[in-house]
């Protein structure tokens, strides 16, 4: 049997992954991700999809981040009406972050066409939230390491892939030719999350190359974090915190709270300001034992964290001149709230903008981090005077020797090793890394790559 292969996303960037398989009279795509950064990948996202949503059979999702679930709504929209199977942790995540993201471009579009810098008239969002809910529907949640057979045809399972809460790393079997996607690689040893769980086989292999050229720091976050927070309270200045609503902003707030507990840092008044955050972190508490932490380490509110709910309240907080930290979504400074806090904040160099992991290239959030000078936010430019910093060791990515770790525990090469999930630096050291030091046959696919394997 031959099965075609097609990148559709996820390649030469970051963002947008999409692959889609064909055997068998079958199409599955797995991973149904938005494309962000750079305008000419968000504007992939308005394209129609190479292939009609109404001949895809099936969708298999490897975990919740939009970059790779955030098109499902769109997907569903358009005509697709089959399955989408996933962890019971994925689906909990996206019933909060696919709404939310359609909610979040509704009123980008909305404020746009009430201010009038849209380009387009008028701006509309790429899907509702409305949208969104009706795309959840379709969710099928598969238990980890339970294989699931779809019409006798295909096998699929489900492992642990570390990252964030549900992300799986996916094993699909065709008539005895094993496809294997890493997804997104978490850590080892992190503080929350389950190590990566060991693949000892595939015939062919989707690896992500996210940090394939570069090393986590070693340095403790904690450690970081209590200086950053001294620092800026000490002249008067507020910490801002753009953060990951899944993932990120949970690891925050165990460091956080370990901070105030051994009263390493001030008793300043932390916020958490985001809903899908405050959402996402309450998940949490129902998936124990899919994370290191315990019930009680679950629940933040009582006595670390202050969760805004309210938009007045997270309004006020940019008139609130006290030293505070504020954690908001998104991570990369793309869009929601921080938006606005990056506009009260940003401008005073008593304060400090703190990102927490990976900036795409193309993002507000890697345009600071670089050293720019203003931002456009929306539709005006906004002056950067405050401290900037980024704390890369919080990472939920593998970093290239822990890529290189997880690669290592396969019993025997792959057919082919497809470097993905990477800006083209990053998976092409990758690439050649994995040839030199394993020997195995390695290819860096390009946007809508068509692959036969056998």
């Amino acid at each position: 049997m031959t099965i075609k292969l097609t990148f559709l996303g996820g390649v030469g960037t970051v963002t947008g992954s999409k692959y889609l398989l064909e055997a068998d009279g079958l199409r599955v795509l797995v991973d149904c991700g938005l494309f962000q950064g750079y305008k000419q990948l968000r504007l992939r996202n308005w394209e129609p999809l190479p292939v009609d949503p109404k001949t895809i059979d099936l969708v298999v999702l490897t975990h919740a981040h939009l970059d790779h679930s955030g098109y499902l709504p769109l997907l569903v929209k358009n005509g697709f009406d089959g399955q989408v199977v996933c962890t019971s942790g994925t689906r909990d995540l996206c019933e909060i972050l696919l709404p939310d993201s359609g909610f979040l471009q509704e009123k980008d579009a909305e404020f746009a066409n009430r201010h009038g810098f849209s380009k387009h008239h008028p701006a509309l969002p790429l899907y509702s939230k409305r949208d969104a809910e009706i795309s959840l529907k379709q969710l099928f949640p598969i238990d980890f390491y339970k294989e699931f057979d779809f019409r006798g045809k295909l096998k699929i399972s489900f492992h642990g892939a570390g990252h964030i809460l549900g992300a799986a790393i996916v094993r699909l079997t065709w008539q005895g030719l094993t496809v294997v996607f890493s997804g997104d690689l978490g850590r080892y040893e992190d503080a929350i999350m389950l190590d990566p769980s060991p693949v000892d086989h595939a015939d062919y292999l989707l690896v992500e190359s996210t940090y394939g050229n570069r090393h986590h720091e070693k340095t403790d976050p904690e450690d970081v974090l209590a200086d950053a927070i001294n620092r800026t309270a000490h002249r008067g200045g507020t910490i801002l915190i753009p953060s990951f609503a899944v993932g990120r902003a949970q690891s925050l707030l165990f460091h956080l709270h370990r901070l105030k507990t051994t009263q390493r840092i001030p008793n300043l008044p932390i916020f958490l300001d985001s809903p899908m955050a405050v959402k996402a972190t309450d998940v949490f508490g129902k998936h124990i034992g899919d994370h290191r932490l315990t019930a009680s380490e679950c629940d933040w509110s009582h006595n670390t964290v202050h969760y805004v709910k309210d938009v007045e309240e997270s309004k006020a907080l940019d008139w609130n001149r006290m030293p505070k930290v504020i954690i908001s979504a998104s991570g990369m400074a793309t869009g929601g709230r921080v938006l606005h806090h990056l506009k009260h904040y940003g401008p005073d160099h008593r304060n400090m903008i703190l990102f927490a992991g990976y900036q795409a290239g193309g993002t507000r959030g890697a345009a600071i981090t670089s050293g720019a000078k203003s931002v456009k936010i929306h539709g005006a430019q906004v002056e950067i005077r405050a401290e900037v910093d980024n704390l890369h060791m919080l990472s939920a990515h593998a970093d290239c020797d822990e890529i290189m770790r997880w690669l290592g525990q396969f019993d025997h090469a792959p057919k082919m090793a497809f470097i993905t999930h990477g800006e083209a630096d990053a998976a092409d050291a990758l690439r050649h890394r994995v040839e030199s030091e394993f020997g195995w046959q390695c290819s860096v696919p390009y946007y809508r790559e068509e692959v036969l394997l056998a």
